[in-house]
């Protein structure tokens, strides 16, 4: 029967996200590094290349939230089940290019990026300026992936791995949203921050 099988899939995913909890927590008292410093070099505390994770708050009670300035191509990312992300990759204003559980590559809206997910925010991997870590290319690359189909797998070939493919324009392996924040922190030589898109309401 295939439900038990997604659901160990789900729990062996939900202890491979158990270890990056620990790496969440050691990132929970970080504050935003000024704007002349927001590459990783000299930065060991940010060797994750996280800098603050989805709904993570920053240390520093005055400094007031930064929403982030998107723009096509941008990685998007929503809760899955309470510690798990979902990934995404913006195209404009209404389109999102997501690798569904079905296997197929879809053009959806923000509503539906978030619908049967935990949470009701979407969040965009920033630098510490809060500008968008995107490009282009990225953009035209997940939309010529519309409607393909892949052979998912919860582990193997899953969202991060797909994000990650439209970002670098080859297949790795990759399997965690981790080691995507951790690849595209050191592609872009930027420390990642993942703020609230308050636009798409």
């Amino acid at each position: 029967m295939v439900l038990p099988l997604i659901w160990v899939g789900a729990a062996i995913a939900s202890a491979v996200a158990v270890g990056e909890l620990s790496e969440r927590n050691r990132q929970a008292e970080l504050r935003r590094p000024t704007p002349h410093g927001h590459t990783r070099k000299g930065l060991d505390k940010y060797a994750s290349g996280i800098g603050k994770y989805p709904k993570q708050k920053l240390a520093k009670k005055a400094e007031k939230e930064t929403l982030a300035q998107i723009k096509p191509g941008a990685i998007l990312c929503c809760g899955l089940g309470g510690m798990l992300e979902h990934t995404g990759i913006y195209i404009d204003q209404h389109t999102i290019v997501e690798l569904h559980g079905s296997g197929l590559v879809k053009a959806i809206s923000p509503e539906r990026f978030l619908a049967e997910r935990s949470g009701s925010e979407i969040y965009v991997a920033c630098d510490s300026k809060g500008q968008a870590i995107a490009s282009q290319m990225t953009a035209e690359r997940a939309a010529k992936k519309i409607y393909s189909f892949q052979q998912y797998d919860l582990i193997k070939n899953n969202c991060h791995r797909f994000v990650w493919t439209c970002v670098q324009g080859q297949e790795v392996d990759l399997t965690t949203f981790y080691l995507l924040n951790n690849f595209l922190s050191r592609k872009t030589n930027r420390i990642v921050y993942w703020d609230r898109w308050d636009g798409w309401k």
